[in-house]
């Protein structure tokens, strides 16, 4: 079974994180760990009128309970996806600041080579975010812009949020029935 660690942060976005959370859980090979910063929530509940966060069928930890098994590098997830990703959670963890799960956790993905995938979402990027950024990306971390795409001609918010998350769960390594550049049949 692929053990994936999600982080949510409190970055506008949180209709990525429902929708990556909900493709997951219809996963019965994937075991996920869920961490969520104090802004997560409000936001969540701001953007998309709902606690449908509470409801989620996996182990929730706390945003600072280092016993969680991605908080060490002997435990077997192979990834951490931050979905919304602030720019303030990237920025420490750019710094090397671990100070709360999702941070402990990015910083092991980064010293196990293993994947670390930061689903930004910011505009317009100010010159600390792009260094951030390339910091991150230096260190083995993959800085994927919350920028969906439009070839699947997309019809509603959801659908138009499933092309970043589907980019999203590939970079993971999960195979998803989405739409791929030349390898769809035409209309």
């Amino acid at each position: 079974m692929k053990k994936i660690a999600v982080g949510v942060t409190g970055a506008s976005g949180s209709v990525y994180a429902a929708m990556l959370l909900q493709y997951l859980a219809q996963r019965k090979d994937i075991e996920v760990g869920l961490v969520m910063s104090d802004n997560a929530a409000t936001v969540w509940q701001h953007e998309l009128g709902n606690d449908d966060y509470t409801r989620l069928p996996y182990r929730v930890w706390g945003k600072n309970d280092f016993m969680a098994p991605f908080a060490s590098g002997s435990s077997s997830y192979s990834a951490l996806i931050i979905c919304p990703c602030s720019m303030g959670t990237l920025g420490r963890i750019a710094g090397g600041i671990s100070n709360d799960l999702i941070t402990r956790a990015a910083d092991v993905m980064l010293k196990e080579r293993r994947k670390l995938i930061c689903v930004v979402r910011e505009t317009p990027y100010n010159l600390i975010h792009l260094r951030n950024m390339t910091a991150v990306t230096e260190a083995g971390g993959i800085i994927c812009p919350a920028t969906p795409s439009f070839y699947s001609r997309p019809q509603t918010i959801e659908e138009t949020a499933m092309t970043v998350v589907n980019r999203v769960l590939q970079l993971a390594g999960i195979e998803t029935e989405s739409y791929k550049w030349g390898e769809m049949p035409e209309e």
